[in-house]
């Protein structure tokens, strides 16, 4: 065996381990979350995006399916607590969460109650179904990066701003909705950029 092949073995034997790691931390921190697991998720996700950037040829030997899988599954259940471990570094656990997976938020006042100075009492959900949401749409990104069409991301993300702008009024909705989203895109694009990277 030559230096090259074994180059190729090591490049695709880290890149294989890093994915089965990152799968398992991935899947621990969906079931069982804890900030631990997602770091973990990360870092050997970051591996697997290096071995893949630096492998010489595509997949052989029929690992292709194998990957893939491996990918997806880490797009699909890392993404949520990543989505919630940048929400809770970012907002600190101040917003209140709902009973269908949202957040509580005050209303905003009807026009009698701004013209008499009166701040409203009423309390609504926004955000609900996140959880849902957020499935759909790292299986839509990620489809779309390993299909080669990273373009079908604006889609994603247009859908999703139209479906909830009405919710968006409260500043605490806004701002978790765009970290939320932005996280869960984020780590799903980075899972598919290793399958795409490797089957390529």
């Amino acid at each position: 065996m030559n230096l090259v092949d074994l180059a190729a073995v090591m490049t695709w034997s880290a890149l294989l381990l890093a994915l089965i790691a990152s799968t398992a931390f991935s899947v621990l921190a969906y079931l069982r979350p804890r900030r631990s697991y997602v770091w973990f998720a990360a870092g050997t996700l970051g591996i697997a995006l290096l071995a893949a950037a630096t492998a010489s040829a595509p997949a052989q030997f029929g690992l292709a399916p194998l990957v893939t899988i491996l990918g997806l599954t880490i797009a699909l259940f890392g993404g949520s607590p990543a989505a919630a471990t940048a929400l809770d570094l970012a907002m600190g656990g101040t917003v209140a969460p709902g009973l269908h997976g949202g957040i509580i938020v005050a209303e905003k006042p009807s026009a009698s109650e701004e013209r008499q100075g009166i701040a409203s009492t009423k309390r609504r959900e926004v955000l609900r179904g996140g959880l849902t949401i957020g499935v759909l749409e790292r299986i839509a990104t990620a489809g779309a990066i390993v299909a080669g069409f990273p373009e079908a991301l604006a889609i994603v993300v247009a859908v999703k701003g139209v479906g909830r702008f009405t919710e968006l009024e409260a500043p605490e909705a806004r701002e978790r909705f765009i970290i939320g989203t932005f996280a869960s895109l984020i780590w799903a694009s980075a899972a598919a950029l290793v399958v795409h990277l490797a089957i390529r």
